[in-house]
């Protein structure tokens, strides 16, 4: 869905991002379908066919949600051709960063280098639910910063050894990297930041940069977009003052196109219940983050196309951002969320692109 004209800013990458289940989506009727691993293989094939650049999945652990996205990923990757494939995001608190970077690289082969991973943070809250499972973390961000650091040198291809008499074909004392290193996959790795602190850096690190629908309330009163576009301009600065360039930005919207009534009414009953409207477009609601921290989180908008693809371009956070990925309401149904991809990328990309490639302005 990408376009090009001359002379304008390139139009931004499409995509959209979803939550694909181990066992099941549940049907309309409220009954589990087949299985929901295939289902999510059918939601991509059918976004690919629809030309979205990209598509993405959430990672979750002891849910019924991906637990192990990559290997999804990977087995995506044998039945698709074009679509790139990434995580929103891979929760560094369980991770070890030796293992995430084999397996992100093993990942890309099998992708054909289509895979476009993001990481972040993950979980804070009730952490003593994580501790059997995956080992206790005393200092969750000095863990998850270190993870960071670690795996970005991994990738970069960071001698760790020297081989001994035991390494096959190896003469001793050759130097030994992570396996298999691929070029390109570091250029890809995307760092999911919330505040501008954390934004900064992963600009300075030289990753790409993911923006959700979340951003810390800081206690100001100001508006989401305007804390959001706060990071993203860190992020930019911090990596042009690495070297980087503007670097990439991914931001996600929950923003559904409705054709009916029936439609309306059906997407607001999935909604989370403290957002429940009265009208078709959500304002901004002001909470606790996963973390447990204060959290503001953007509008939500139920419309007609022509009214989402509005909201989107006067977004200033989306008129900045490289790629508009589509946030898919949880529990829709396959069929669904097949219906909303296809609606979206038919009318309300096309005037999106046309205005976001023409400087932002408003559509007459």
């Amino acid at each position: 869905m990408t376009a090009r004209t001359p002379g304008l800013r390139e139009a931004p990458r499409i995509g959209f991002v979803a939550q694909i289940e181990h066992t099941g989506i549940r049907s309309e009727g409220g009954t589990v379908t087949s299985d929901g691993l295939e289902q999510g293989i059918e939601l991509f094939l059918a976004a690919e066919d629809l030309g979205y650049d990209v598509g993405y999945v959430r990672t979750r652990h002891l849910q019924d949600t991906l637990s192990s996205p990559l290997l999804f990923l990977a087995a995506l990757g044998r039945r698709t051709a074009r679509i790139e494939l990434g995580t929103a995001v891979i929760p560094l608190r369980f991770e070890n960063a030796g293992r995430l970077a084999e397996d992100l690289a093993t990942a890309d082969l099998l992708t054909g280098g289509r895979l476009r991973p993001g990481v972040s943070s993950g979980h804070s809250a009730h952490e003593a639910m994580y501790t059997r499972a995956f080992g206790a973390v005393p200092e969750r961000a000095e863990h998850v910063d270190r993870v960071l650091h670690d795996l970005v040198s991994l990738l970069d291809g960071e001698i760790v050894a020297g081989a001994d008499r035991h390494v096959e074909e190896l003469a001793a004392g050759s130097p030994l990297r992570l396996q298999p290193q691929v070029p390109g996959l570091r250029d890809r790795l995307a760092y999911g930041a919330a505040d501008p602190r954390r934004a900064a850096r992963a600009g300075a690190l030289g990753l790409r940069l993911q923006l959700a629908t979340m951003a810390p309330d800081d206690g100001s009163g100001r508006p989401f977009a305007e804390l959001q576009l706060e990071a993203l301009e860190a992020y930019r600065s911090a990596s042009r003052e690495a070297g980087h360039g503007e670097g990439h930005v991914m931001v996600s919207r929950q923003m559904i196109p409705v054709r009916s009534d029936a439609e309306l009414e059906r997407y607001l009953t999935l909604l989370p219940r403290e957002r429940a409207p009265e009208a078709r477009i959500v304002g901004e609601h002001r909470g606790r983050e996963i973390g447990g921290h204060e959290a503001v989180f953007s509008e939500v908008v139920l419309d007609q196309p022509a009214a989402v693809a509005r909201a989107l371009w006067e977004d200033p956070v989306v008129r900045a951002a490289d790629e508009i990925v589509l946030v898919l309401p949880l529990g829709a149904s396959l069929r669904e969320q097949q219906d909303l991809l296809r609606t979206f990328g038919a009318l309300v990309v096309p005037p999106l692109q046309m205005v976001l490639s023409r400087g932002g302005g408003a559509a007459g």
